[in-house]
C-alpha cells in the first residue's frame, strides 16, 4: 500500500492525541479509574470495550499513566456484582445496565473479564491485587453456567439485548434463551482458559484444573455443533425446540435425535473460531480459501464485512440502539479476523488485513481528523459516531504483529 507510512504516521499521532481522553477518574457507582469507548460514550465503562481499548492502550501509554485505569475497569465491575451473581453490562456514575431489580431475565458482562484481568496482571507482572475479588470473579462465570447454559454444553443469550454484536441475526429480534451464538461461545472458551491461568497463578490448582475441564468440553462442543462442513464455516445454533413427547402418535415412530439445528447464516463472528483457536487447521485452511477469500460475501476493499453480502438482511445504515452490524466494516471484527489469521499462519492474509485496516483509519483522520463507529465496506467513509476510539486503536496492534512478519 502506497500510503502506508503516511497512513501509519497519522493513526500513530492521532492515537497518542487522545488516549488520555478515554480516561475518567471515579464518580458514582464507579469508585475506581477507569477507561470510555470515546464519542457518544462519553463517561461510559463498558464490558468488551474496555477489555480491548486496554489492548491498544498498552502500545501506546506507559505503565504508570494507565495502570490505575486499567485494574480499576476490572475492579468496578467486580464492586457492582449483586448478590444474584449478575453483573452489569455497562455502568455510568448513576447509571447500571441492566437495572436488574426491573428485569430479571437480561443478559450480564460478556464473558471477557477474566481476559481483561488476566492482560491486566501480566502486563503489571502481579496477580495479587485481583486475590481478594478472585470469588466474586468466579461468581460471575457461575452465572453463566446456571442461567445460560445448555445440554449441548454450548451458552445461550437470555435475550437479544446489548449483546455487543447488537443486530446480529441470529439472535436479534429472536425468541428468548433460542441463541446459542458463535461469539458468545468463542468468548465463553477464552474466558475459561483465562480465569484458569489466574487460578494457576493465585496457587487455586483444583480450581484451574476444574476450569481447563470446561474449556476442553466447551471446545469439543462448539467443534461439534457449529462447525458445517458443507460451507466450511463456523456458525451459531438455535436451541429454540420443542421437548420430546414420547406419547405424541405422530413424532414417536421417529423422534428427533438432535438439541440443536446450525443457523446457516453467514456471520464475521464464525471467524472467532479462528481468534480463539477452536478451529483445526483443516478447519481453518477452508475458512480462509472459501469466506475470509471471497468477494461475495466477507471480502471487501476496508477488510471484512460484519454479514456476508449475500445475506437478505445486509444493509449498510447509520443506527444507534442498535448500532448496525449487518454488514460495515468494524475496527474490532477486522482485528478479531487478523489476530486468527496470524495465529493460524496465514501471515499474507493477515498482512493484507492490517494494510486495508490502515488505509480505512488514515483516510478518516485525513479527511475527518477522528475515527467513526463502523464504515461502508465498499468506500471507507465513516457512517456513525465521528470521535469514536475504543478498539479501533488496536489497529497498531495490527501494525505492529504485521510489521514483524
Amino acid at each position: 500500500m502506497e500510503n502506508y507510512e503516511k497512513y501509519k504516521e497519522l493513526i500513530i499521532t492521532y492515537a497518542k492525541s487522545n488516549f488520555k481522553k478515554m480516561f475518567r477518574e471515579p464518580n458514582g457507582f464507579l469508585k475506581y479509574k477507569y477507561i470510555v469507548p470515546g464519542s457518544v460514550y462519553s463517561d461510559c465503562l463498558w464490558d468488551w470495550d474496555s477489555w480491548l481499548t486496554n489492548l491498544a492502550l498498552r502500545k501506546i501509554a506507559y505503565g504508570s499513566e494507565i495502570e490505575e485505569y486499567e485494574k480499576g475497569c476490572i475492579l468496578n465491575f467486580l464492586e457492582n456484582l449483586d448478590n444474584k451473581k449478575r453483573m452489569p453490562i455497562y455502568i455510568q456514575p448513576d447509571v447500571r445496565y441492566p437495572d436488574f431489580k426491573s428485569a430479571e431475565n437480561q443478559n450480564v458482562h460478556k464473558p471477557c473479564l477474566s481476559l481483561h484481568a488476566l492482560f491486566v496482571c501480566e502486563q503489571n507482572g502481579s496477580f495479587e491485587w485481583l486475590r481478594e475479588s478472585f470469588r466474586k470473579l468466579e461468581e460471575y462465570i457461575e452465572f453463566y453456567f446456571e442461567n445460560c447454559h445448555h445440554e449441548t454444553n454450548l451458552f445461550f443469550w437470555l435475550n437479544d439485548n446489548a449483546i455487543g454484536v447488537d443486530n446480529d441475526p441470529c439472535t436479534f429480534y429472536r425468541p428468548d434463551r433460542s441463541s446459542a451464538s458463535v461469539y458468545l461461545n468463542c468468548m465463553m472458551y477464552k474466558e475459561l482458559c483465562a480465569i484458569a491461568t489466574i487460578a494457576e497463578k493465585l496457587g487455586y490448582m483444583d480450581k484451574e484444573a476444574f476450569y481447563r475441564n470446561e474449556a476442553k468440553k466447551l471446545k469439543l462442543a462448539i467443534r461439534e455443533h457449529m462447525w458445517d462442513e458443507k460451507n466450511g464455516f463456523y456458525y451459531s445454533t438455535d436451541i429454540n425446540l420443542l421437548p420430546i413427547n414420547p406419547s405424541s402418535e405422530l413424532h414417536s415412530g421417529c423422534p428427533r435425535h438432535w438439541n440443536c439445528i446450525i443457523q446457516k447464516i453467514d456471520v464475521w463472528s464464525g471467524f472467532m473460531a479462528m481468534w480463539a483457536g477452536i478451529a483445526s487447521p483443516e478447519q481453518a485452511e477452508r475458512m480462509v480459501r472459501e469466506n475470509y477469500k471471497n468477494p461475495k460475501t466477507f471480502s471487501a476493499n476496508y477488510g471484512i464485512r460484519t454479514l456476508s453480502k449475500l445475506e437478505k438482511m445486509y444493509k449498510i445504515i447509520k443506527s444507534g440502539n442498535p448500532s448496525c452490524w449487518l454488514g460495515p466494516i468494524w475496527g474490532i471484527s477486522n482485528y478479531m479476523v487478523f489476530e486468527g489469521l496470524y495465529n493460524y499462519g496465514y501471515f499474507t492474509e493477515a498482512k493484507e488485513l492490517a494494510e486495508k485496516t490502515v488505509a480505512l483509519f488514515g483516510k478518516d483522520i485525513e479527511k475527518n481528523g477522528c475515527f467513526h463507529e463502523y464504515y461502508d465496506p465498499d468506500t471507507g467513509e465513516g457512517v456513525n459516531n465521528p470521535g469514536f476510539q475504543n478498539w479501533n486503536l488496536l489497529v497498531i496492534n495490527m501494525m505492529e504483529m504485521s510489521e514483524g512478519i
